[in-house]
């Protein structure tokens, strides 16, 4: 498990999306029979560094076809993280979820700038009644990535695959008309999240990213703008305190979040 220790100079610094973790294919939309292969990235503004094939880093590593979901083969160090054959013609899933790592707070302006982006109400007042400090304490992270690309015809719907926290894409950005825009729906342990906060990056050909926010309403759904010839990364976050033995609370973590994320494509 590593611990990163979150300085202001440094980490936090940068805009709050600087932790976004997504998985992006090599090429959204492939020819039948063509090798699927996607990278893991990190960074910010939906740019950012790609990272290898470690098993010692996810609990969950999968790739999906409707009712089929298979294991990612890989080797310790693979970049892309995923090269393998498609399981068929149609809408694919690829599927992410890392075991957690913490971070340490010494500053609450941090976190303060944090919460705030998030938009989780009512935080500061349950972390001050908590008795918890304003510096040196501990959150604990995990990352639940989904993207979707398409083999052959491109047929096929997303779903919900039981990530613990999971956005689904309730359209086929592939082949359904998106002039209405793509309407997705945010999970939580396979609960609707109501009037939760989406973060939206849409990058254009040239490489420009765009930020949006939103809400989900009373089913947990929300309609994304979307445009042709765009690719997608969209994010919602959840912030719990530990449940009793946890790993979060294993790890001394008075906080913990739990990141979903879902990237795809508009075709041009």
């Amino acid at each position: 498990m590593r611990i990163i220790v979150v300085f202001l100079t440094l980490l936090w610094a940068l805009p709050a999306s600087a932790h976004e973790y997504w998985l992006e294919p090599k090429s959204y939309m492939l020819p039948a029979g063509e090798t699927v292969t996607a990278g893991l990235f990190n960074g910010q503004n939906f740019k950012g560094a790609e990272f290898t094939y470690l098993p010692t880093e996810f609990n969950r590593f999968e790739l999906a076809l409707g009712d089929q979901v298979v294991p990612v083969p890989g080797r310790m160090g693979d970049r892309p993280a995923l090269a393998m054959p498609p399981l068929g013609e149609g809408l694919h899933a690829a599927l992410y979820e890392s075991n957690g790592d913490e971070l340490v707070y010494t500053d609450y302006a941090a976190f303060t700038r944090f919460v705030t982006h998030k938009s989780f109400t009512g935080t500061f007042a349950r972390h001050a009644a908590r008795g918890l400090p304003q510096t040196g304490f501990t959150e604990f992270y995990t990352r639940h990535s989904k993207a979707l690309f398409t083999v052959g015809s491109g047929a096929g719907a997303d779903r919900a695959y039981g990530l613990e926290t999971e956005i689904v894409a309730l359209k086929n950005p592939y082949t359904d008309d998106m002039s209405s825009g793509l309407p997705v729906r945010v999970l939580y342990r396979g609960e609707l999240r109501v009037d939760a906060q989406i973060e939206l990056f849409e990058r254009d050909a040239t490489g420009v990213v765009t930020i949006t926010k939103q809400r989900t309403d009373a089913k947990g759904e929300a309609t994304l703008a979307v445009k042709r010839g765009h690719t997608y990364l969209v994010d919602a976050v959840v912030l719990r305190e530990p449940e009793p033995g946890s790993p979060a609370a294993a790890e001394g973590a008075v906080w913990e979040t739990l990141w979903a994320a879902l990237t795809f494509a508009i075709p041009q």
